[in-house]
């Protein structure tokens, strides 16, 4: 086993952890590293998305479920788990959209959940960051601003002269987005489905995503990490979120095997390195090894 390195991956929501780089974390817990999922807020807009668990009880206590739920993914994937503390922004809906509601993540002045991040970066000290992109993955208030915050809290870890009293300094070497929602990776999903006599779920998406005229993300990705044989793990942690996740969903459409044919990584840019690496990459501590033991 190489020595022991550190990840941490930037949530917005307990469920993202799951459904966005998971068998890539489990991979690394696998191999001896130390990793730390970060999730920024409770998840307390989310709706319920698992009819069966739309019942009284669980709508009642929606706070405290998300959280045994998350708890319960964690200990499946092996990762050191962290909450920042911040309420669920909401997905705002209509035309024009309504104004956030006060004191949620993302109307929360950006320098106070920076600061956060960066005490929780210079506890954990992680070599390697993964966050979101700009758009982050997808329009939502929270998955945004915690692209914003995560980039920050990157580039101000390490500085003496920003956050003092938040704990010694500490400069991760890599940063990463995710790119898990890939057309062409989807394409291949729906074709698979569509050759084997298959109803594909994936056939309202294409055709949402052509008439939109959106780019593939898959374009800027650098960094593809081979993780096949922890899909399993992956989905086990996914259904963990029983409220969020319908286990006769699309999100189970595709068996592991089939997935393991066709995309077996899960798929990174790097966009910041203060170490020497060569793209393409298959592993995110690329050049960290040498830089760490040198």
């Amino acid at each position: 086993m190489a020595d022991k390195l550190r990840l941490m991956t930037v949530h917005a929501h307990p469920d993202d952890e799951s459904s966005k780089g998971a068998a890539t974390t489990a991979r690394y817990v696998a191999e001896g590293h130390d990793v730390m999922v970060v999730t920024c807020t409770g998840g307390e807009a989310g709706s319920i998305l698992n009819p069966a668990m739309d019942r009284p009880e669980v709508v009642e206590n929606l706070t405290d479920v998300r959280r045994e739920e998350m708890a319960k993914a964690a200990e499946i994937l092996g990762v050191e788990h962290r909450w920042l503390g911040y309420v669920d922004s909401g997905l705002p809906e209509g035309d024009p959209l309504p104004a956030l509601p006060e004191g949620v993540f993302a109307t929360v002045p950006i320098e106070e959940s920076t600061r956060e991040l960066v005490k929780v970066m210079r506890e954990f000290r992680p070599h390697v960051v993964i966050t979101y992109d700009e758009n982050g993955g997808y329009p939502h208030p929270d998955h945004i601003r915690c692209h914003e915050v995560s980039v920050a809290a990157f580039d101000a870890a390490g500085d003496p002269d920003l956050y003092e009293g938040q704990g010694e300094p500490w400069q991760p070497l890599k940063l990463y987005y995710s790119h898990g929602f890939s057309r062409k990776r989807m394409q291949l999903f729906h074709e698979s489905l569509l050759a084997d006599g298959k109803e594909s779920p994936y056939t309202d998406w294409l055709a949402r995503w052509d008439s939109q005229d959106r780019p593939d993300p898959d374009d800027r990705v650098t960094t593809r990490v081979p993780c096949g044989e922890y899909f399993e793990q992956r989905d086990d942690a996914l259904r963990a979120h029983a409220t969020q996740i319908d286990p006769t969903s699309r999100w189970f459409a595709v068996s592991c095997d089939v997935q393991r044919e066709l995309w077996p990584t899960e798929d990174y840019e790097l966009v910041r390195s203060l170490v020497d690496t060569t793209l393409p990459e298959d592993d995110l501590f690329a050049g960290v090894q040498e830089k760490v033991c040198a």
